[in-house]
């Protein structure tokens, strides 16, 4: 016997569980270094969104698999490790670019600079920073794998579709925590990368080798000044140019 489908209208409305992820773009930038994220975040609730469109889809061509595979565990995963790696790489460029005015700024040592810059490595750990406060939505998303094992095992019980739902919305909550968490790293991340690149911006080439190369010219012209007044023998070498000096009228 084939199970019933999952209607249409219990793939559940995840917009308002979404909550301050929808809001429009502000363009504000947030953080010290101004990084602007509106776009990264519209882009992961518009791909929240699709998930929820596809899964209606299947769900009202009869397709329950189709409905439940299109809003499962690693849909969603996939969704908020991309937000995160985006969001990473956008703090990395900015650093990069705040780096470069500075050093032009201050003529800080080009291979010295190429040291600070951040690298792929970097970024990661910069993800890695940014994205630890979605351990909660990482760990509702858990709930949602088995929730859909419920569903695919039971058919077109409602109780198990009911718990199917509750743990979307859930997991639709959970991303909007784990996002806000991400933008307050994003701004600590900023402040903390702020500090090394004011360095680089106070940076001040050492003057010693400049008071070094003075004293040494002013004491070489002292030198050939006591020559040329005859206050002390001459070098072999100079002995031209002290002869030439003492011919003119």
């Amino acid at each position: 016997m084939t199970a019933p489908a999952l209607s249409r209208e219990l793939v559940p409305e995840l917009g308002p569980s979404l909550g301050r992820l929808t809001d429009p773009p502000s363009g504000r930038p947030r953080g010290a270094l101004g990084v602007v994220l509106d776009d990264i975040r519209l882009q992961l609730v518009t791909g929240v969104f699709e998930l929820a469109g596809a899964a209606r889809s299947f769900a009202l061509a009869g397709d329950r698999d189709g409905a439940i595979s299109s809003l499962s565990r690693v849909a969603w995963l996939d969704l908020w490790e991309k937000a995160a790696a985006a969001a990473a790489g956008r703090i990395t460029e900015v650093v990069n670019a705040r780096f470069r005015e500075a050093a032009a700024e201050s003529r800080f040592s080009r291979r010295r600079l190429e040291a600070l810059l951040l690298t792929a490595d970097d970024t990661r750990a910069v993800e890695a920073r940014i994205g630890s406060g979605g351990a909660p939505f990482v760990a509702a998303l858990e709930q949602v794998e088995q929730a859909t094992n419920a569903v695919t095992a039971r058919g077109g019980d409602p109780r198990t579709q009911t718990a199917w739902q509750d743990a979307l919305t859930g997991a639709a909550r959970r991303l909007e925590s784990a996002w806000l968490a991400l933008e307050s790293a994003t701004e600590a991340e900023q402040s903390r990368w702020r500090g090394e690149i004011e360095r680089v911006r106070a940076w001040r080439r050492p003057r010693w080798p400049l008071w070094i190369l003075t004293l040494a010219m002013l004491a070489g012209a002292t030198w050939l000044g006591l020559i040329l007044g005859g206050y002390l023998p001459v070098p072999p070498p100079l002995r031209p140019l002290a002869d030439y000096w003492w011919s003119r009228p």
